[in-house]
This record gives C-alpha cells, structure tokens and sequence, in this order.
C-alpha cells in the first residue's frame, strides 16, 4: 500500500516545552489512522504540522509524495481539515458556509451531495447559530469535505457530543474511507479508535511509544481481560506477589487503593481473586471486568490512565 503521509524525526519546540520530540510516522493510502494520547501528548502540534500550518523545527514532511515548501498550493487543493475548533459565522446559514468553503478549490462537490452524506439536508436554511454542537462539529467536516479531499484530517472531532452525535459522525468517516479516502483521526476515546482506525499510533510526550493495529497492541498486553476492584477505605490490599501467584494473573496495578489486574482468562481468575479476598477478610466495595482496550494498553505503558493524563 502506497504512502499518503510521512514524517521523519519531526521536532516543534515552544518557549517552555518540546511539544514533539522527534516523532517518525508513516500512513499507508487509504486507511484510517489514529493519532492517541492524552490532552498536551503533541497530538495536535503533530498534525498541524502535517497540515502544513506549523512549520516543524526539526524533520521532514512528505504528504501526498510532496512538501510544503515546494508545492504549498496543490497540497491545500488535496486535503480536508476540521480543527478541533471551528469557528463559523453564526448568521450564514448551513448551505451558504458549504458554498462559501467550496469556492475556495478549484474541484470539489456539489453542495447537496455534501449536505446528503453529513446528514443536514434538514437544516440547510437554518443559520450555524441555531445549530446543536453535534451539528456543528459535522458542518465543519462537511467544510472540510467539500474539495473532495484526498486526506481528510480530523482533529478531535467528537469531544463533547453525545453518543447519538458520535456515531452520526462516526458514520460520515465511515462514507469517506468507503469512497478511497486517507483518514488522520486525533483522539483520547479509546473505544472511537478501536471502531474506527486501521493502524494507531500511541503518543505521550511527543513521541510515538506504540504503534499497530488496535488488536494487535491491545493483545501485546498478553492478556484479554481486567478485573478491577476496590477495598473499604482505609483497607490494604494483597501484594503484588501474591495476586500474580493467582492463575491468569498477568499484571498487577494499584492506584488510589483500586486494583487493576490484567489476566487471561476472567473465568479462572476471578474466583480466584474473591477467594483470595475472602481467605484475608477483605470486603470490596466495587467490582468491574472488561475486555482489554486501548485504554489498559495506554495504563501499560505508562503507569497511568488516559483519562487522568
């Protein structure tokens, strides 16, 4: 599969930090590519330089086989942006703000084509102002669609919305990747990841520390599924050692008097855990299991939850 994007040891340094830190990336044609981490990893930085609105201090950028400095103008006619905000003028209605972004390209979509697949053929007249922020966040993707981009980069672009407003956006992605287009999606929802990219990049800090398919970094964990409990306050949990010695126990984690265990097979595991439990007097006050996500993968990694960083 052919290259859409490339970037070598990319480096933006700001007054009182380095936001990336020598980052290599690589997204294949095609595909849907998941930028993660938390809020401050450089996720952003990244893609703007990408975009070509941050000029990189150090490393290369190549998309589409081509740099910024060299043929700024034609890349800007081959890809789609939706920032993660867009502001838009609250007195244009919603056909005028498509009409308007789609006389700045040359090629491009008709306007009710664009209205059809993000699904606001039904506000058309209505004005931006009186638009949910649902509707507003598939607005500015319909902006960024209406060039009939090659790349489309997305930007957070489901914070904030409620589960209906996600998967309506979700399903827009969905059309776009249909008809052949490159995806480059930031996000901290893990679950919007797994559903929707082909290939994730785990960022912290500025540099990548995972990159694969989301099966396949989740199974790196070595286990399928977490047990996740909690003890009356003021209660001491068992060792470490001692619940690795519990079968299918994988790894141990205690944060804030909660224990988090990775294992193989929760059917074994589990009543081995409330045994165990229950062999020391140790009453729980909360119990939860799960399938291993991106999420445990970013814990993992990092000692800490995505929600948290």
């Amino acid at each position: 599969m052919s290259s859409a994007i490339s970037c070598r040891n990319l480096v933006k340094r700001y007054k009182d930090v380095t936001a990336v830190a020598g980052l290599d990336l690589e997204v294949r044609a095609g595909e849907c590519f998941g930028l993660l981490g938390p809020n401050g990893a450089g996720k952003t930085t990244t893609v703007e330089m990408l975009e070509g609105l941050l000029a990189p201090d150090e490393g290369t950028v190549e998309v589409l086989g081509m740099r910024w400095a060299d043929h700024d103008h034609e890349l800007r006619e081959r890809i789609g942006v939706q920032l993660q905000e867009t502001q838009l003028a609250d007195k244009l209605s919603v056909t005028e703000t498509i009409r308007l972004f789609r006389s700045f390209y040359h090629r491009g979509r008709e306007v009710e084509e664009v209205l059809d697949l993000v699904q606001l053929g039904e506000k058309r007249k209505a004005w931006v102002g009186k638009l949910s922020g649902g509707q507003k966040q598939r607005l500015a993707v319909a902006c960024a669609l209406v060039a009939n981009p090659d790349i489309l980069f997305l930007d957070e672009p489901t914070t904030g919305l409620d589960p209906q407003s996600r998967r309506q956006l979700w399903g827009v992605i969905a059309a776009f990747r249909a008809g052949g287009g490159t995806v480059v999606l930031t996000t901290h929802y893990m679950d919007e990841a797994e559903r929707l990219c082909d290939r994730v990049a785990v960022v912290d800090h500025g540099k990548v520390i995972a990159l694969g398919t989301p099966k396949d970094l989740i199974a790196s964990l070595g286990a399928q599924h977490v047990i996740e409990f909690a003890l009356v306050e003021g209660t001491v949990p068992p060792g470490d050692a001692a619940l690795l010695a519990l079968p299918g126990v994988r790894e141990v984690r205690v944060d804030a008097g909660r224990v988090t265990l990775t294992v193989e097979e929760v059917h074994r595991s589990l009543p081995a855990v409330l045994a165990e439990l229950e062999r020391r007097g140790l009453p729980m006050t909360e119990l939860v299991t799960h399938h291993a996500t991106l999420e445990d993968l970013f814990l993992h990694l990092t000692g800490r939850h995505l929600r948290d960083a």
